[in-house]
């Protein structure tokens, strides 16, 4: 099985360092989509720590936690000299319903914000199409 060069950390992760979830968190649900997605597929190699760390301004600490928690998991592997990559069994995209499961926590908070802001869901969905469709 080969493998394919993952981008640089800085284009695969991004972090909120003031949301309200723990940065490892972030970095575990991020990498979990990513393979749910086929964007990662098995035996692709993951930045290393200290890669992430450095790009996304990090403690090294932070993304060895998420990386060893994905690793319990069974999503990662661990490959000695050559660091964590995706594991074997993680050869093809989930079906896309378990993918907008995957989805739904990030959309059900979006909608208790909107909620709270009290903003009609037809301009919260035009709002998330225009995102979707990386406009402004």
């Amino acid at each position: 099985m080969t493998s394919k060069p993952i981008p640089l950390a800085t284009a695969l992760f991004t972090v909120s360092t003031g949301a309200g979830e723990p940065i490892y968190r972030q970095l575990v649900e991020q990498i979990r989509r990513l393979v749910a997605g086929g964007q990662l597929a098995a035996g692709d190699e993951l930045p290393s720590v200290r890669e992430v760390a450095s790009a996304l301004a990090i403690n090294p600490m932070t993304v060895s936690k998420a990386y060893s928690l994905l690793e319990a998991a069974g999503l990662l592997e661990r490959r000695r000299g050559v660091g964590m990559a995706v594991a074997a069994q993680h050869t093809r995209a989930q079906a896309k319903s378990e993918r907008i499961e995957l989805l739904r926590p990030s959309l059900e908070r979006a909608a208790a914000e909107a909620a709270q802001l009290e903003i009609d869901s037809a301009a919260a969905v035009q709002l998330f199409d225009r995102i979707l469709k990386g406009k402004k």
